[in-house]
This record gives structure tokens, sequence and C-alpha cells, in this order.
């Protein structure tokens, strides 16, 4: 196997490669391009015309998806998956990665969208640098753009795998990606309503790419996510890289969950009180009238909305973030 394809290991141990750049037995060109960075390029003649983003580890404890894509790259390095699109393999924060924190400073993926420029310290460093990245990438005309950034949740989940779609004014969601996802493992999709700072809303808002913040399942260390089932999302993409792909068109949507977020609870001071249990599970659901959360005296949140669910409940963060999503069910049938 390539020393290239060994992209996790060099990053976990704060190594540049050797060689920066080599090509497979195939032709498949692989160049590392910055740490935990690397492009792999078909040959011309088999380029179908695709450019994917796979990213994982912008949180460094979130690992059952940096293993993932170190298999995907083994599996390239050795000639055994065979590219016709071009990907670029990111692993988001390597100094958490080392670790098996979180993140150093501050979270990595609230610095996106130019956040970064409003900070300081290394994630700030690592998300202006990954945009970077990213814009290269994604810099050559008429071609086929998808980004996949690749998660996993503090808590459980009702719902255990399920993507998030980001918004742009103007810009309608796709039936054809939504489709994609079902087939990857996806069980729900929630579709977002306003601009968001996370590395996928950048990829979609500022480059037009089709892109998604997947969750897999719950963070553990390396080595301990034999519970994290990502079969589906894995093959899915081998056929996404070597161009097998099923027609997306004739994909159904039929038990793909959807929702929309009805409203964001943000934390205003340090008298935020959230109103759930310490251990509460996305996606679980809250009834009419609930007081969910209150924070300076005149702000409360009271559940209005019919089948209303939370998710990424977190009273934790800093104030002035988002401490939880107030979400709610929408139909499929536009997407039919």
């Amino acid at each position: 196997m390539l020393a290239l394809g060994k992209l996790l290991e060099l990053t976990l141990a704060g190594r540049e490669p050797a060689e920066k750049t080599q090509l497979t037995v195939d032709g498949v060109r692989m160049r590392w391009l910055a740490e935990g960075a690397l492009e792999v390029r078909p040959p011309e003649a088999r380029d179908n015309g695709m450019d994917v983003l796979l990213s994982a580890g912008i949180h460094g404890n979130e690992t059952a998806p940096i293993e993932l894509l170190d298999r995907l790259l083994h599996d390239i390095a050795r000639g055994d998956v065979k590219p016709r699109a071009r990907i670029l393999f990111l692993f988001g924060n390597p100094a958490a990665m080392r670790t098996g924190a979180r993140f150093v400073e501050e979270d990595l993926n609230r610095l996106f969208n130019g956040r970064h420029e409003n900070s300081s310290g290394p994630e700030a460093l690592r998300a202006c640098e990954l945009e970077h990245l990213a814009e290269t990438f994604f810099s050559q005309p008429d071609r086929t753009r998808l980004h996949y950034d690749l998660h996993t949740a503090i808590r459980g989940s009702k719902i255990e795998q399920f993507a998030l779609y980001p918004y742009k004014e103007g810009r309608a969601h796709s039936r054809e990606e939504l489709a994609r996802l079902r087939a990857a493992g996806m069980e729900a999709v929630l579709l977002q309503n306003k601009p968001s700072i996370v590395f996928s809303a950048y990829t979609y808002d500022r480059l037009g790419v089709e892109a998604f913040t997947l969750e897999l399942g719950k963070a553990r260390p390396f080595g301990q996510n034999a519970g994290v089932n990502v079969t589906r999302l894995e093959r899915r993409l081998e056929q996404i890289i070597e161009g097998t792909e099923p027609p997306l068109a004739d994909e159904s949507l039929e038990g793909l969950q959807l929702f929309s977020v009805a409203r964001e609870v943000i934390k205003h001071s340090d008298a935020f009180i959230l109103h759930l249990p310490a251990d509460v599970e996305n996606f679980s659901e809250l009834p009419k009238g609930y007081l969910l959360a209150q924070d300076t005296p005149q702000t409360r949140w009271v559940i209005e909305e019919e089948g209303a669910r939370i998710i990424f409940p977190n009273p934790k963060v800093k104030n002035g973030l988002r401490a939880g999503m107030i979400i709610e069910p929408v139909s499929s049938m536009a997407f039919a």
C-alpha cells in the first residue's frame, strides 16, 4: 500500500510524508496538501467530472467517521477501489484528534463562513485553512460537486443516522440528493431554514456545492466503534468514488423522515436553564405547552409546534450560541 494511504497515521503522529505525491498502479494520483489533507485524482481518461469532499474529525473525538475515511483511503492506495471522481480527504482538527478531545480551545464547527475572522487560536486558523482547501478544490468549472462532512453526536439519538441539509435563500433542496442520503443509510434529514456557520454550510453557501452534515451515531474513542454501523454509507461512498452509483432518479424516498427547524434555542446569559434531563436523546418528542428553556426573566421557550422534537440540546455552550433546536416534521410529498 502507498504511504500516502496512511494519512490518518501521519496525522495522528503529526508527521509530514517524505513523498508528497504518489501514483497507484492504476495511475491514480495521491497528493498531500497540508496536515490531514489529501487529494486523490483519477487518470484524466477515467475522470467522470465529479468532485467529492469527504471530511471528518472536525470534532476530534468523533472517531467512527475518521476510521471510515481511513478505510476508503487504504482501499484506494491498495488499488482495491478505483476512483473516477476527484476526492479531497480532510481530517478537520488534527490537534484535537491526537488528544481525543472535541476541540482544543473552541468548537471548530462554529467558525466557518467567515466566523473565524472574529476569533483567534488554533481552531480559527484551521477553519481558515479548511475554507481555503475547499475553495481551491472546488475551483474547477463545470463539474458536479458534493461534500459530506461526517460526524457522530455527543448524545444518543432516537434516530441514529441523519443528515443536516444547509440553507441558502433562493436555492431549492434537491430530491436526488435526498434519495442519495436515504440510499446511504440516513433515516432522516433536517432541512435547515437559515444560514449557518458550520463547514457544510460554508461549502453549500459560498462554493455552490451540494453539502451535508451527516450524523452517524454516538461518539466513541478510536477502536470502539463496532456499534456504529456505517456499512450502507461506506458502500455508497465507494460507488460515488468509482462512478458506479445507480441512477438517483430511480431511488425512492420511502421511509426517509424529513424535518424542518421551527426555532433555535439561543443561550443569552449564564442564567440559562434547559428543562431537559442531561441524558435526553436527539429527536425526543416535546408536548405542546412544555417549558423547554428560560434565560433572562423575559426569555422563555414554550413548545407551540405540533409534533415538536429537540435536537442538539447543550446548555453548556458559550453565551450567544445555539443550545438546541426545536424541529418539526414536514411532508416528503414536495419531493415526490
